[in-house]
């Protein structure tokens, strides 16, 4: 069966791989002297001395352990051996900086209910064992590790590692299902629209840099001001665009400049420690992996720019703001609206993150919000929307609670998306928060997380580069036609916006190569359903 393969290679990979050694390895004497695998009321104790003879093709006459290696994945020893010494952590300075951040110490600690040390189930151990080794070792493999801990045997849950690969797979699942379900509601064929994708540039409208002092920042935050070179609109709204974690003002250049360029003034900020120097900065172990903790102050950056326009210091006449932001950006959006996480929090995040149910990685990011302090914020003055790509937050509130916003929320995802899923992130959060008739969600099919940013060198590539270099198999398709298409329907929601009206509700959309879903709350209520 598929499952029980796919379960096979997760143990290989994960557990019994690890304590296979090369040729030129043998165990120290402090090293664990077995592996133990539960299963179905079973245990199935393994010696490690024995698997290094295996791997080394020595105690061929041993049928029953190869017939349990065999049985878990093993039949090449030559594989093993350069498994084992793949390096596990190639840059220490990152790694240390990686296992200090709330996210890596939540992850350990969860997988150490699964992977216990003798009885330890702290995770401990292992972060102790593996901090010792950074210190000594430039890249330190999973056998260094493994090899090193100072216990009796290794206890590998198979059971409980089952449940996990089930939930994930239940999952992503839901995620294929939803396309399914979206041609169903809606059996015409595909609608192709009138209206033609905006250029990938739009080159008339250009920004002024501002420099803004603020109390709770050694240095100036630095604010692009878009005003538009011309005015044949007078809009009542104007635009506060945040980047999301790791991401700089310049990657939505595209973005603010097409909105300048219908008339919107736009004004684009970075947050200094959770921008690409922060990123940069873990790249190279000088500084931790960032996560909720900056949101308080992203709060304040952003309130500290609302009252400086309203005090004459940005130049815009529009008194309306439409907050805008990507991922952790949207976040900060909503959070600064005033709305308040409910008391349910960390019931919910216990479960998720009790069953390591990663498929939806901004769980993490969440659930660290647990111990966070957020100031009574009474909300933004003269709030007109939000609009929230690839936003994220379902996990703080629960449906139909009192808190629900009156104010519209156009939020935007993509069906490639495993950082922040459709389905429980725009879908789930549109439906546990707003209560606007104007409020919609853009659902692009082979969108991912990373497609809205542009970074140097997309502008004359007809699919353009991903912010990491990391392919169409994680950045998902064409993210330049997704940016234009984007900049199209945001546009299109700010026009009505400007009316009190709501754009078109329709599923099976077509522009250009893309396709895409514009969903309310009815049609969401039904997709959900099916799940």
């Amino acid at each position: 069966m598929r499952t029980n393969s796919f379960i096979k290679k997760l143990v290989v990979l994960g557990t019994v791989g690890s304590l296979l050694a090369p040729s030129c390895f043998y165990p120290k004497l402090q090293a664990a002297e077995r592996f133990e695998i539960h299963f179905d009321g079973m245990s199935i104790p393994i010696s490690i001395k024995e698997l290094i003879d295996w791997s080394n093709g020595e105690e061929e006459a041993n049928s029953e352990l190869a017939s349990w290696l065999n049985l878990l994945g093993f039949k090449e020893r030559k594989g093993l051996a350069k498994f084992l010494s793949t390096p596990l952590v190639r840059d220490k300075s990152m790694a240390r900086q990686i296992l200090r951040s709330w996210s890596g110490r939540k992850l350990l600690d969860e997988v150490s209910d699964l992977i216990l040390m003798d009885e330890d189930s702290s995770g401990e151990s292992v972060l102790d064992t593996l901090e010792n080794l950074l210190n000594e070792k430039d890249e330190v493999t999973t056998f260094d590790l493994l090899n090193s801990l100072s216990v009796k045997a290794i206890h590998i849950d198979l059971d409980g590692w089952i449940e996990v690969a089930n939930n994930w797979r239940s999952e992503l699942n839901k995620q294929q299902k939803l396309i399914s379900d979206l041609i169903s509601i809606n059996e015409k064929s595909v609608k192709k629209e009138e209206s033609h994708l905006l250029p990938y540039e739009i080159k008339e409208t250009e920004y002024e840099l501002i420099p803004l002092i603020v109390s709770h920042r050694n240095e100036p935050l630095n604010l692009e001001v878009w005003n538009p070179s011309f005015r044949e609109k007078t809009r009542k709204n104007w635009v506060l665009l945040m980047p999301g974690l790791g991401g700089d003002r310049n990657h939505f250049n595209w973005l603010a400049r097409s909105l300048s360029h219908n008339g919107w003034p736009v004004v684009v900020l970075d947050h200094p420690g959770s921008d690409s120097i922060a990123l940069e900065a873990l790249l190279k172990g000088r500084l931790p992996l960032p996560g909720a903790e900056v949101i308080p102050d992203r709060i304040k950056d952003l309130d500290n720019v609302i009252q400086a326009k309203k005090l004459g210091k940005i130049d815009i006449s529009a008194e309306k703001v439409v907050l805008m932001g990507h991922s952790l950006g949207a976040l900060t959006s909503i959070l600064a609206s005033g709305v308040k996480i409910d008391d349910q929090l960390e019931n919910r995040c216990q479960k998720v993150l009790d069953n390591l149910f990663l498929t939806n990685l901004s769980s993490l990011l969440q659930c660290q919000l647990i111990d966070i302090t957020l100031s009574d914020w009474k909300g933004v003055e003269n709030l007109s929307a939000i609009v929230g790509m690839n936003s994220f937050g379902s996990f703080l509130w629960q449906k139909n609670l009192d808190n629900q916003v009156n104010f519209p929320l156009f939020l935007t995802g993509g069906t490639f998306d495993l950082v922040t899923p459709s389905i429980s992130e725009q879908l789930g959060l549109l439906l546990a928060l707003s209560s606007s008739p104007l409020s919609r969600v853009l659902l692009i099919e082979g969108a991912s997380h990373f497609s809205p940013i542009r970074v140097e060198g997309q502008m004359y590539q007809s699919k353009g580069k991903d912010l990491f270099n990391l392919g169409e198999s994680i950045v998902g398709y064409h993210p330049l036609s997704v940016q234009s298409l984007l900049a199209s329907e945001i546009i299109g929601f700010l026009e009505k916006l400007e009316e009190n009206k709501s754009i078109p509700s329709n599923t099976n959309l077509n522009k250009g190569e893309l396709k895409f879903h514009v969903l309310d709350k009815n049609i969401i209520e039904k997709l959900v359903k099916t799940q």
